[in-house]
């Protein structure tokens, strides 16, 4: 490629060598996120399947960073407007700009933070990078989502579970298939916590494009490490359930309290919003 390749899409002639126990011969969901947001660490097989996927549907980066966008609006708002100090973000991924800590933190510098996530390559640079304010705390969990009262119980270490909390679940439930099984795993986790928490989701649709994102879908479920499933804007309010759903209500990422006006705002095939416990 050339240099005048978007910064995601640039060649890398030598991997740097990857940590012990890091199968990189598999293509993995972080790692391609991270490679369309333009970070650093992921490796060949990663960038194959992402271009593969980009080429049946080039929109895909802009939603991986409209979604990215929703997250620092959403934290926002939860800090600054709903008044909620603990965050407990579940599949963080590889760090890179503009995390939940670094968000919340920047308003609130006591808010205490705990990343999630059962991959080793994040656990290795969510040590290294996950640093946050001094008054506040920011901690990390192995853990899998599939296994909420591990999660509960590793992150009631640096949270008080008898606080409000925002439980963040983005880009990470389209992994578990089962619709059933979903539903359970958010009763499992809301259980834990008080009154006036929040529930988080962003998910992947096929309503704005969805012969491209079947499309995409296929080839990720080929090439990736976890099968996927989309699901409809319906779908997604269904998991807020038994919840007080924030305006705008379940949305398309970019259009979730957009900063401007929302009027010419291009949606995107993921979806998103915010539901409070009564």
């Amino acid at each position: 490629m050339n240099d005048s390749s978007p910064s995601w899409m640039q060649a890398r002639e030598n991997d740097r060598a990857a940590p012990a126990g890091i199968d990189t011969s598999r293509a993995h969901p972080a790692r391609i996120y991270d490679y369309w947001l333009g970070g650093k660490d992921n490796f060949a097989s990663d960038r194959a399947v992402g271009d593969q996927i980009v080429a049946a549907m080039p929109q895909i980066v802009d939603g991986a960073r409209a979604n990215r966008a929703f997250l620092q609006r959403a934290v926002t708002y939860l800090a600054r407007e709903a008044g909620v100090r603990q965050f407990l973000d579940i599949g963080t991924g590889i760090p890179t700009a503009g995390n939940t800590h670094t968000v919340a933190q920047e308003i609130a510098p006591e808010s205490r933070v705990v990343y999630v996530d059962n991959d080793p390559i994040v656990l290795t640079h969510a040590r290294a990078l996950l640093v946050g304010a001094s008054e506040g705390a920011t901690a990390y969990v192995e853990s899998d989502l599939r296994d909420p009262e591990a999660i509960v119980r590793g992150a009631a270490e640096t949270l008080d579970t008898e606080q409000p909390t925002a439980i963040m679940l983005l880009g990470i439930l389209e992994f578990v298939t089962d619709d059933a099984e979903v539903a359970d795993l958010l009763k499992r986790l809301l259980d834990a916590f008080p009154s006036g928490s929040h529930l988080v989701i962003s998910h992947s649709s096929n309503v704005v494009d969805p012969e491209g994102m079947d499309e995409a879908a296929r080839l990720w479920n080929e090439g990736g490490s976890t099968p996927l499933v989309l699901r409809t804007p319906d779908q997604l309010a269904g998991f807020f359930t038994g919840l007080e759903l924030v305006e705008p209500g379940i949305v398309s990422c970019p259009l979730w309290r957009p900063d401007g006006i929302a009027e010419g705002i291009r949606p995107v095939d993921g979806f998103a919003g915010v539901g409070r416990r009564p």
